[in-house]
């Protein structure tokens, strides 16, 4: 029995050192990737000066032309995330801030995901990587469920999101294999799909208020004295339930409407994601009534 006491012990303890070993080792991967996403650019990233940020779902991913800003003087980035909630994007910003960005101006996607304040775990599961590294990565967390396990709990976060920050996603950044993510300035264009959806039905959605992320957003846009524009953005005409924009401006009557500017279906992939000629005549808009170009 002793010895059965004793080589239970051993096989502990070298799982215990084989998962600080492992945890270490993706993590010092992870510390040295740039090329892969757009949280890997800004975490390992020097401090930048940005005109534009945009941060959103891939509604604000495929809307924003950010080369239209660029062609017009303005420096700009779009960090939308297709898949993302208020969650992600209200990190990326806090992210930025910690890293010493300098941003004039942020525009924030804000129609759908007001409905909720969940993270998109398919997301937010790349932020941990750098958990143990960034005070704002660990606060954001901390009100998590799971937080404990994902914090002190050796590679227990590799294992849980091994699709996302597992084995083949710390392979390819090892052999400095780039993704399309931070092509065309983080914006990704869309094109016409023949057997695109163009149904929708947000009947059942209504706007939190408050929504925590997004008032996380708006304060840390007031406190750092950068120039807050969230806006709405198009949905294709078949949509059911388009009064959900109307809740969304009697709740926050600051989000500026612009679900109507685009609604032919020519200009959709799908119903809820414009293609990339739609994308362009939306940000036209957009940069005329903000910027004045």
């Amino acid at each position: 029995m002793k010895k059965f006491l004793i080589y239970i012990a051993k096989i502990s303890v070298i799982t215990v050192l084989m998962a600080f070993l492992l945890d270490g080792s993706y993590t010092y991967i992870f510390m040295h990737s740039n090329n892969r996403g757009k949280i890997e650019k800004v975490f390992n990233s020097k401090a930048q000066k940005y005109d534009v940020v945009f941060l959103g779902s891939s509604r604000a991913n495929n809307h924003f032309v950010t080369q239209m800003f660029e062609d017009k003087g303005l420096k700009a980035f779009n960090y939308g995330m297709s898949g993302g909630h208020l969650f992600e994007a209200s990190l990326m910003l806090k992210l930025m801030i910690e890293r010493k960005y300098e941003i004039k101006n942020v525009i924030l996607e804000a129609d759908l995901n007001l409905s909720n304040e969940h993270q998109a775990e398919g997301i937010s599961a790349r932020f941990l990587p750098y958990i143990h590294n960034s005070e704002v990565i660990k606060e954001h967390f901390s009100n998590e469920t799971d937080f404990n396990e994902l914090y002190y709990i050796p590679f227990y976060r590799y294992i849980k999101y091994d699709s996302k920050i597992g084995f083949r996603e710390t392979f390819f950044i090892s052999i400095n294999k780039k993704t399309s993510a931070l092509d065309n300035l983080g914006y990704y264009p869309l094109v016409k799909h023949k057997n695109g959806n163009m149904k929708n039905n947000i009947v059942n959605l209504n706007p939190l208020k408050p929504n925590k992320y997004y008032e996380e957003i708006k304060n840390l846009c007031k406190v750092h004295n950068i120039n807050f524009i969230p806006v709405m953005t198009p949905m294709c005409e078949n949509t059911k339930g388009m009064n959900y924009f109307e809740k969304v401006k009697k709740v926050y009557p600051e989000i500026h409407n612009y679900e109507n500017v685009v609604i032919e279906d020519k200009y959709f992939s799908s119903c809820g994601h414009m293609n990339d000629t739609g994308a362009k005549i939306f940000t036209a808009r957009i940069l005329k009534d903000f910027f004045n170009k």
